[in-house]
């Protein structure tokens, strides 16, 4: 049963919490409407209702206790910019406005709003221009859904003092109810939005713009742009820019069918089927012999909040059906008592349950959170299940329930508990219905399934396991039982695999053990015929000797069943040579690098070197010369005349040696013999190669990077030839393995 099945069924809702934010200090105005009445002789008295969200932090009511803003009402007269009064507001009348939910299951969500009345007194004498009485207040909620930048959006609430109605001193119409704080998703809206008019005059419906107001500035709030501005400024106002082509002012919220209000009764309807905020304008026009008289503005905020179902009766059932028109819960009973599983939700909201239950006439009832229910027996009854009854907040849940003869599982096995062999089961079901049982399904607890009546199972594995039989009969009647079966015999035939049964001395053999059925609980004793014994279902030995072997192996099960085999000569050892050589010289190099190799094997017929990847032999004793410095492997592979083998691996190091030395004299005469000085030898590998050549002040005279390049006698060889003399010499490098060298030494120029 899919839970949005029974929520198209059911009307109970419940409202999540719907959270109300707001950034900015002033961001509270939710909605207002202005009315009047006329006293007479040109005195009248307004009624200024403001809505704000008091659940945001935002700012309080103006003139209300602890606000900083005091409320102010400016009144225009005509086309004249100039205030024709201003009306310092006194403290508003506040009280809480609680949500209006249109179903008695609605749980109000986490909202708050506030309710602030003004009224004051004006006197306008008749005059043939319309009075506009306005008041602007900045910000509404930053998180309203349809219109551009809600946060910096005020809002203007004004009413036209038209010069018929000062002619007729006439009376406004007055709004009865506030629409819904919250409307749910999914759920029509059916709100009266009609007005009282104490006149009987014509009032029109419609769905009309709201209007912005006031600014951001909190700096200087009462500045043409700031959130109150005092005065008020003068008409034309601006409307509120909607986020056109989604929301206008006459589609203002995302619905199916459409938010429309009805122009003759007033009555909104709609079915809104998005989240979110929402601001909505209704206009009342008052008409008196075809003359308008008025237009009443009315600007609010919907809240339209995602809804979860609540107080739902529903019963574990095995399936539902439609009958005249009502869902039935159909429920199968094998036997003549039926249990019947209360799943209704939400619990924390049902207070009360019922089960009703129509047997031959006579009800049988039950108040228990689940029913047990002896029938007389296999036929169709119906029944009920009613949550919270005699209440607006309840539910009731339509039961059928088919009442079958009753059906047992049972079954016999047998089987030989010594040796190891198949296990028969035998079906001992039984069932009232005639039609008898046709199907029946094993589950031998190691994976295998079966359908058959009466199958045979062999067992690979032994163990206490649980075997269950599931039959069921004609009306899909089902009933289930589970055995033990303390299955421990030992196998009929000992079947071992040695990983080799020929191994070279010392032989290391792995016998697997492949009879079955054995496991940890069974004793399983070897001999290994070479004079030791072990343990273990699949052991692993190692012989030392040659020779040939014969292996025996017994195993006894938990329940003291015994069986045993004998190979004879299963395992064959072979004797093996021992590898073995020594190599000349000790420290090999790249000056050295021809390495000469002696045999030191036992045993061995025949040879097999490699040289890391660069070279082999086949003879006892070879030579091998390196081609290059560092770490090489050297593995020597012997033979037995019996085929077997061994390996030798020893690491050699090739040294990369450098041979470096000074001179200690030169004659730079121009004869081309030794006529520069330089440095001798070898230095393949080196880095960071530096010699620098000093006079007796410490001043460097020669300095060179390039091994190659040698001192001719002269400052940094150009220039006039230096005097005769001996010159210190520093010579530095890092040799090939990253270790620093320094060569100290002297140049005697000479002539």
């Amino acid at each position: 049963m899919a839970l949005t099945f029974k929520m198209k069924s059911r009307i109970l809702v419940v409202l999540v919490l719907l959270v109300v934010a707001m950034s900015v200090q002033a961001a509270h105005i939710i909605g207002g409407v202005i009315s009047y009445e006329c006293l007479g002789q040109g005195e009248y008295k307004f009624t200024m209702k403001i809505y704000r969200d008091c659940n945001g932090g935002g700012a309080p009511f103006d003139s209300a206790l602890g606000s900083q803003i005091p409320g102010t009402v400016t009144v225009y007269q005509g086309n004249n910019n100039v205030p024709y009064t201003i009306v310092q507001l006194a403290p508003p009348v506040i009280t809480s406005i609680q949500p209006n939910l249109s179903n008695p299951c609605l749980i109000a969500p986490n909202v708050c709003v506030e309710e602030g009345v003004y009224e004051f007194f004006l006197d306008l004498p008749v005059s043939p221009q319309s009075y506009h009485i306005v008041y602007q207040r900045c910000c509404r909620n930053n998180t309203i859904t349809n219109i551009l930048s809600p946060g910096e959006t005020g809002a203007t609430y004004w009413m036209e003092l038209t010069a018929e109605a000062q002619a007729n001193c006439n009376n406004s119409p007055v709004f009865k109810d506030f629409p819904p704080i919250v409307i749910c998703s999914g759920e029509p809206i059916n709100f009266d939005h009609s007005a009282i008019d104490e006149e009987g005059d014509m009032l029109v419906y419609e769905l009309c713009t709201p209007f912005d107001g006031g600014g951001t500035n909190q700096t200087d709030p009462f500045e043409p742009q700031g959130v109150a501005p005092n005065p008020d400024l003068p008409p034309p106002f601006s409307p509120v820019t909607f986020l056109a082509p989604n929301y206008t002012w006459n589609s203002p919220l995302a619905a199916d069918p459409p938010l429309q209000i009805n122009a003759v009764t007033g009555l909104l309807t709609g079915e809104p089927n998005a989240l979110g905020q929402y601001v909505v304008g209704v206009c009342v026009k008052e008409y008196r012999d075809n003359k308008l008289l008025s237009v009443t503005r009315r600007d609010f905020q919907f809240n339209v909040a995602q809804c979860d179902p609540t107080v739902v009766a529903d019963i574990l059932e095995d399936s539902l059906v439609t009958a005249q028109g009502e869902q039935q819960f159909v429920v199968r009973g094998c036997g003549n008592t039926v249990t019947f599983k209360n799943q209704s939700f939400q619990a924390q909201y049902i207070n009360n349950y019922r089960w009703e239950f129509d047997i031959n006439g006579t009800t049988e009832t039950k108040t228990t959170w689940d029913a047990n229910v002896t029938f007389p027996g296999p036929g169709t009854y119906f029944g009920k299940l009613f949550l919270n009854p005699g209440t607006g907040c309840g539910d009731t849940a339509n039961i059928k329930v088919h009442v079958y003869p009753e059906i047992n599982a049972d079954f016999t096995f047998d089987y030989d508990t010594c040796l190891a062999g198949p296990v028969s089961f035998f079906d001992q079901s039984t069932t009232g219905d005639p039609g008898g049982i046709d199907a029946w399904s094993w589950d031998f607890g190691d994976g295998i399934i079966s359908i058959s009546q009466n199958p045979q199972h062999i067992y690979t594995v032994p163990g206490n396991i649980p075997v269950t039989l599931l039959v069921t009969d004609q009306n899909d009647c089902t009933d289930a039982l589970q055995k033990t079966i303390p299955y421990f015999p030992v196998p009929q035939l000992l079947v071992v695999a040695p990983s080799e049964y020929v191994g070279c001395q010392p032989a290391s053999i792995f016998f697997e053990n492949l009879s079955t059925p054995i496991n940890d609980q069974y004793t399983v004793n070897w001999d290994f015929g070479d004079g030791t014994t072990g343990q273990g279902i699949s052991p692993t030995h190692v012989y030392e000797d040659i020779g040939v072997f014969d292996v025996s192996l017994e195993i006894i099960s938990p329940i003291g069943c015994q069986t045993d085999t004998f190979w004879p000569e299963l395992i064959t050892v072979l004797p093996s040579p021992i590898a073995d050589f020594t190599y000349t010289p000790n420290q090999p190099s790249n000056i050295e690098p021809t390495v000469y190799f002696t045999d030191q094997s036992i045993d061995a017929v025949k040879w097999r070197w490699m040289f890391g990847n660069v070279g082999n032999s086949i003879q006892q004793n070879p030579s091998f010369t390196f081609p290059d410095t560092g770490m090489q492997v050297v593995q020597l592979v012997v033979f037995h005349e019996s085929g077997c083998t061994d390996t030798m691996i020893q690491m050699l190091d090739i040294i990369p040696e450098v041979r470096y030395w000074l001179p200690n004299a030169f004659t730079p005469d121009g004869d081309g013999n030794n006529d520069v000085f330089k440095g001798k030898g070898l230095l393949e590998g080196a880095t960071n190669f530096r010699m620098m050549i000093f006079n007796r002040y410490g001043e460097r005279i020669f300095e060179t990077t390039d091994p190659d390049e040698g001192w001719n006698g002269r400052k940094n060889n150009v220039g006039e030839m230096a005097p005769l003399g001996v010159y210190p010499v520093v010579v530095t490098f890092t040799d090939p393995r990253g270790k620093p060298v320094e060569f100290r030494g002297f140049a005697t120029l000479v002539k």
